[in-house]
């Protein structure tokens, strides 16, 4: 499993939690037990999702702040659980910006609508401009 795929995982999961709250334990076990997944992409998976649970609201703020004439309630679930993981990445983590902000477009590219990309490209190049 490449790192891209890992991504993926992690956004399901924030996406999950946008509706349903923080993936139990026990799930999340059983979701990388029936993956294929090698122990680096687990420890990527667990991590990032763990990081953004804990600073969720940190990571809203960032995201709200940075959306001109959207509240987090008008953004589509799918665009703000793919923001919540390259904000998360972005302020937390040593990957290089681009690398994020691309995969992070292709996530919108394949779960979200036309006009996806090119918002959440904005935003994001609005917290790095803000960092």
């Amino acid at each position: 499993m490449s790192r891209i795929e890992a991504r993926d995982k992690v956004f399901k999961f924030v996406f999950e939690d946008l509706f349903h709250g923080p993936s139990d334990s026990v799930s999340f076990e059983e979701f990388v037990k029936d993956s294929d997944m090698n122990a680096p992409d687990t420890e990527y998976v667990r991590d990032t999702y763990t990081g953004i649970i804990e600073k969720k609201d940190e990571i809203l703020s960032k995201i709200s702040s940075n959306t001109k004439g959207y509240s987090l309630d008008r953004i589509y679930r799918v665009d703000l659980a793919i923001l919540m993981v390259a904000t998360y990445e972005l302020l937390y983590s040593d990957l290089d910006e681009k690398i994020i902000v691309n995969e992070a477009v292709k996530l919108c590219k394949k779960y979200s609508t036309a006009k996806s990309s090119a918002f959440c490209n904005g935003v994001l190049a609005s917290i790095i401009k803000d960092k």
